[in-house]
């Protein structure tokens, strides 16, 4: 939703403040814009990528130990909620003290400062940022098929790409044990994880570059390629499932005609109307500078539809407090709605440990992000600016949306799935970086899939141990906490 900084008004499509960072290790000035490797001969990039394990080896990478001077987690936690809704920030905190996972998830902050503190081999490409294994999943592509890839982008930037493949092992690891997962079972599926990044880097190492970024994982070839048995059956009944997470489910579960007109239904907190804020005069400015965002024929669609109605609507986990709405929009008729979620987006959790974005606006730099990793995104991605100058990123609510039902894992399932998550990621950093140094780096044996094994059992209990600080800090007083 925005071309104009409310400030400055400067354009910020045109360029913005470039905040200059590194180039590419290994490379020189004629160094492709994009900051890959793109003028180096296939050879060189091999040789760059294997000289980075005298840099780093491949079992170092499994090494974890807080730093000494290693920051309080629950300072990191206090100091992100000073720019948050207070009110919410109980929410937030109830939601994350639900288990060590759910901590997890609203922790990326806390790894971010981890790992910055760790080596890396100094490869950089567009990172997630915060590529636990809930922020994949399927979606709806253009073209209407269901295609699975990263789907959450709010801490993406530019940075080292062991810190997202760090973050999911960790999370798989975690994640593991909260289901119940045997002596084993976490460090199997984090490898898993690690396996189908590496698999697929390499395999991604071997291909044109047109190829890398016309590839995707469509999920109903997935299905096919499955052999007959209960995974086979549950891919399908995920696909099901998916077909029918529509605009017109949307419509049936949060709205209702009140005083014949269509509106949301409130649910305070989770959803409520918010007068004050989503007045006509907000809306406008708001819209106008969504619409700029969009491409040329993706804004004539979007002027076909009229808005309806607009409540804030709490999301997520890492992401409660943040201003966040759902907005409904009319076609043709009544029988023709568009759900839009208008979300606030702030500084990524990296930007303190790594160069800034270029883009001044980070609804910007998370839809900038999201085109750049994601095979196909969603057609309403766009950014805009409030007019009390928040940034705000804008997509679809529901097009066929889904995630992994974590609490029906099985441990095959959860291998299947996490390899899957390992494999999208490392199609994800093929897109902005240098695939063919990473895969020469990675190189066949198994040294990288097990140091990640070994950093998934660390890390998860470093989280464990921040999880239950985290509860002393509540239990205290220290920080508030509320459940809904």
């Amino acid at each position: 939703m925005i071309h104009a900084d409310a400030a400055r008004g400067a354009d910020d499509d045109a360029g913005g403040r470039v905040v200059p960072g590194e180039r590419e290790p290994g490379t020189d000035d004629r160094t492709a814009p994009s900051g890959i490797a793109g003028y180096l001969t296939v050879a060189e990039r091999i040789a760059l990528g294997r000289a980075r394990r005298d840099r780093l080896s491949r079992p170092k990478q499994g090494d974890w130990s807080p730093a000494t001077d290693r920051t309080d987690p629950v300072t990191i936690l206090q100091h992100q909620a000073k720019h948050r809704i207070p009110d919410l920030v109980p929410l937030r905190y109830g939601r994350m003290a639900a288990s060590p996972f759910a901590f997890f998830r609203g922790a990326a902050a806390i790894m971010a400062a981890d790992l910055a503190a760790t080596p890396d081999t100094g490869i950089r490409v567009q990172l997630c940022g915060d590529a636990h294994l809930m922020n994949f999943g399927g979606y709806a592509a253009a073209d209407r098929h269901l295609v699975f890839d990263v789907n959450d982008f709010d801490e993406t930037l530019r940075g080292p790409w062991e810190w997202d493949v760090k973050r999911l092992a960790a999370s798989v690891a975690i994640a593991t044990r909260e289901v119940g997962g045997k002596a084993g079972d976490a460090r199997r599926a984090t490898a898993a994880a690690a396996r189908g990044y590496r698999e697929k880097i390499r395999e991604l190492a071997e291909v044109t570059d047109l190829d890398v970024w016309y590839s995707r994982i469509d999920v109903e070839n997935l299905a096919a390629s499955i052999p007959p048995g209960a995974i086979h059956d549950t891919v399908e009944a995920v696909i099901e499932e998916a077909r029918t997470r529509d605009h017109f489910r949307s419509l049936d579960r949060l709205t209702a005609v009140i005083d014949g007109r269509r509106r949301f239904v409130d649910e305070p907190p989770v959803i409520v109307h918010v007068p004050d804020v989503t007045t006509p005069a907000w809306i406008e400015y708001v819209d106008a500078r969504y619409r700029r965002s969009l491409r040329d024929d993706r804004r004539e669609l979007f002027d076909r539809y009229r808005l309806v109605d607009i409540a804030h609507k709490v999301v997520g986990v890492g992401s409660v407090g943040l201003a966040a709405f759902v907005a409904l929009y009319e076609g043709r008729d009544e029988n023709d709605p568009l759900f839009l979620q208008v979300k606030e987006a702030r500084e990524s959790a990296l930007e303190q440990h790594l160069p800034k974005s270029r883009h001044q606006n980070h609804a910007h730099r998370v839809v900038a992000g999201q085109r750049l990793m994601q095979a196909t995104s969603d057609i309403f991605l766009g950014w805009a600016i409030g007019r009390s100058g928040r940034h705000y990123y804008v997509r679809q609510l529901a097009d066929m949306k889904w995630s992994y039902d974590l609490g029906n894992a099985t441990p095959d399932g959860l291998s299947l799935y996490v390899r899957l998550c390992g494999g999208a990621l490392a199609r994800a950093h093929a897109r902005s970086g240098d695939r063919i140094a990473i895969a020469a780096y990675l190189g066949g044996s198994g040294r990288f899939v097990e140091a990640m094994a070994d950093f998934g059992e660390a890390y998860a209990e470093q989280n464990l141990a921040d999880y239950r600080a985290f509860l002393d800090a509540i239990e205290k007083g220290r920080i508030p906490s509320r459940s809904v």
